[in-house]
């Protein structure tokens, strides 16, 4: 059985403010520190073979607080970075939505390719899948981590359990440094076990999470 933990990355200033980072290197803030020191205890108790992350420093750093615990290499993959933004990255979500009404507005929608340069969710769930089927070979049946971003986190879990974009809007999204669990055996093929999972009950959600 192979366990895969796909965990997102701690609180930036910029989700505290509302700015769309898509693919921009925001780090840590103090409090994302603290979250993902909170949160590495208690996946170190699940003793992961592998532990894999974004390049993006946010989920890279939240990566290297767990393998500090248990002495594993971050294996980078460029595959987990969160959904490019096109136009909006930069921006806060507000000034998107009056700088570009119509493609706000099918977002808001669900459309799952909106327009302004934002990558469609099959491209983005695809390659995020590929990196988690990558991580999962690499624990050879063990427990895998990997440190992601929202967005790819939800597409890539619903590659991986062949769901459709439009089942997943109905998915809470993951809190910050907060996880999904699948797992994998030869009858079942992936499952999800559990979903939100963190060291403290998860805050409400943002009205529009990016």
């Amino acid at each position: 059985m192979t366990r895969l933990i796909i965990w997102r990355h701690g609180n930036t200033d910029w989700n505290a403010n509302g700015r769309v980072q898509g693919q921009i290197d925001v780090p840590l803030n103090d409090l994302g520190r603290e979250q993902a020191s909170a949160a590495a205890p208690l996946l170190a108790a699940l003793r992961p073979a592998v532990v894999v992350a974004s390049d993006l420093c946010r989920a890279a750093d939240t990566a290297a607080t767990l393998t500090r615990l248990t002495g594993q290499p971050v294996r980078p993959d460029a595959r987990l970075r969160e959904r490019h933004f096109g136009q909006w990255q930069g921006l806060a979500l507000t000034d998107a939505a009056v700088r570009f009404p119509t493609e706000h507005a099918r977002w808001r929608a669900g459309d799952p390719d909106p327009g302004a340069g934002i990558e469609p969710l099959d491209d983005l769930g695809k390659r995020v899948g590929e990196a988690l089927l990558a991580a999962a070979e690499l624990a050879d049946g063990g427990t895998v981590v990997v440190a992601t971003h929202g967005g790819a986190a939800r597409q890539g879990v619903g590659q991986l359990l062949g769901w459709d974009h439009t089942v997943l809007r109905s998915i809470g999204s993951l809190a910050n440094c907060h996880w999904t669990e699948l797992r994998h055996n030869d009858l079942r093929g992936w499952h999800l076990r559990a979903h939100n999972v963190g060291p403290i009950a998860p805050p409400p959600p943002p009205a529009e999470p990016v």
